[in-house]
């Protein structure tokens, strides 16, 4: 069996394939709303230095990465480990051996992995405006307003992500993620000194 077969069969045995795209849609969430909150500020408080801000969206995403890898690991963990004690007490007998202690050890990781990768993917994604301004790129538009922008789209995106798999109409799910984000942008506008 190869590996992608073999990691596919522990995420089966484990019902940890919706756990793990769970993870990715809530902390992917997380990451591209702390984005949006961070460069609504920096746009608010008229921020010029695109170098202060790379660096800030940087630190934070880097930040909420470390932050889903290790909760998502130490909680998934302990629960694939109380799952199987549960299962070899069912079976009388030890499964130290077997796929499921395996599933056991490494689906921890891959959540972890997931948890993490999924802020700090969309925050890279949602910061490359500022980036292309640092290095030079002529954007149609100021590089905050376009990082704002970009999340906004990344957000509606996972909406829609969120429709598709719950079935219910993507475009919908999408508004809704939406206007989090708009409300989000909002109250920072609001509250601005």
């Amino acid at each position: 069996m190869g590996p992608i077969a073999n990691i596919r069969l522990m995420l089966r045995i484990t019902r940890a394939a919706s756990i793990a795209r769970r993870y990715f849609v809530v902390n992917g969430f997380d990451g591209a709303l702390t984005m949006l909150g961070l460069n609504m500020g920096f746009y608010v408080s008229r921020m010029q230095d695109i170098q202060t801000a790379i660096t800030a969206c940087l630190g934070t995403a880097i930040a909420l990465a470390m932050s889903g890898l290790s909760s998502a690991y130490v909680s998934e963990a302990a629960e694939k480990r109380r799952e199987l004690a549960s299962l070899e007490r069912a079976m009388m007998t030890s499964l130290s051996e077997s796929t499921h202690a395996r599933a056991a050890r490494i689906v921890p990781w891959l959540i972890a992995g997931v948890n993490g990768f999924a802020p700090f993917f969309m925050a890279l994604v949602i910061i490359l405006p500022l980036w292309f301004a640092h290095w030079g790129i002529a954007l149609p538009m100021d590089p905050f307003v376009a990082s704002i922008a970009v999340s906004f789209v990344v957000i509606f995106m996972l909406g829609v992500f969120l429709g598709r798999v719950s079935g219910i109409s993507w475009f919908f799910s999408g508004l809704k993620t939406l206007a989090v984000a708009a409300l989000t942008a909002l109250l920072i506008w609001s509250f601005r000194i």
